[in-house]
C-alpha cells in the first residue's frame, strides 16, 4: 500500500523513475521487486 502511494505521488509530481535512466533496466539484469518503478535503488547506475 505504501509503495503504491509512493508511485502515485511520484507520477503526480512529474518525476521520472530511476529505472527510466538506469543502465540495468532490462529483465535479464535487474531482478529487484521495485522495477520498473524504483524511486531509490542501491544498484542504480546512470546510462
Amino acid at each position: 500500500m505504501l509503495e503504491a502511494l509512493r508511485i502515485w505521488f511520484h507520477r503526480l509530481t512529474g518525476r521520472r523513475f530511476l529505472c527510466d535512466t538506469c543502465r540495468y533496466d532490462y529483465p535479464g539484469a535487474c531482478h529487484r521487486p521495485e522495477r520498473p518503478n524504483a524511486v531509490s535503488c542501491p544498484d542504480y547506475r546512470r546510462r
